[in-house]
């Protein structure tokens, strides 16, 4: 049976990975990880946020920052930007 739209959750922003599942459990603040990386807060807050995509060169800076690979950040955007598209059209 279809499922109507409207009934489906939210595409998983790579935001709300990065923030639930990398920031908290390390007790990592946005403010830290933008320092650390060298890179304006409003970057991190925009992604944690979900207004913000990642980057290659933010998905560069979190895989070696978290110990991931930058093609995990990548996989992860374009996921969640291919369901974004299958959900519009």
């Amino acid at each position: 049976m279809p499922t109507k739209r409207d009934d489906l959750l939210p595409p998983i922003h790579p935001g709300e990975i990065l923030n639930q599942e990398f920031m908290k459990p390390l007790g990592l603040t946005m403010n830290r990880v933008a320092s650390d990386l060298r890179v304006p807060v409003t970057r991190i807050a925009e992604i944690v946020h979900g207004r913000r995509g990642v980057s290659l060169d933010t998905a560069q800076c979190l895989a070696q920052y978290f110990g991931t690979t930058p093609d995990f950040w990548m996989n992860l955007q374009s996921a969640h930007d291919l369901e974004v598209a299958q959900r519009g059209s």
